[in-house]
């Protein structure tokens, strides 16, 4: 895989630094690959949406979600799994391996709650932006009818 170098449009831009450090992060080895476990995104309102992470076999005490600076952090981890007296298994297609996945959230996103049901897990965020960065209508008012001169004289 190449590398790209972002380094000199840092110098020639401004207010796009973070932009680019997310493209410079996605070259990252550790974000190649990571497929484990499948997740959907989906918008569940005009603010509000939902990622479905697919965990079976993992139990609530077995995870763990954290969200700092725009960053979600899912983990997921196995306690020792101790089969039956006297079992074995002959096939292991369910994966109880450890992971650990990160979104980056875009700002003023929270998240509002965590449901693990029927092996899927839902953390449910929503944007919650500010009143004052919220764009806001300006009313045009009319000063007077006349028309202001700005130069000359005017004419009789």
């Amino acid at each position: 895989m190449r590398h790209v170098d972002f380094s000199p449009l840092y110098r020639s831009t401004v207010g796009f630094d973070r932009l680019f450090s997310m493209m410079d992060s996605l070259t990252q080895p550790e974000n190649n690959g990571q497929t484990y476990p499948p997740y959907n995104i989906e918008r569940t309102g005009e603010d509000a949406y939902r990622i479905t992470m697919a965990v079976a076999g993992f139990d609530d005490k077995e995870l763990s979600i954290e969200a700092h600076r725009n960053v979600l952090t899912v983990k997921g981890e196995k306690t020792d799994q101790t089969e039956g007296e006297g079992s074995e298994v002959l096939y292991r297609g369910i994966a109880a391996r450890a992971f650990e996945r990160r979104f980056q959230l875009a700002d003023h996103v929270d998240v509002v709650g965590a449901a693990l049901k029927n092996g899927l897990l839902h953390i449910d965020l929503k944007r919650n932006i500010p009143e004052e960065m919220k764009p806001r209508k300006i009313d045009i008012g009319v000063v007077g009818q006349k028309a202001k001169q700005i130069e000359g004289k005017a004419t009789n």
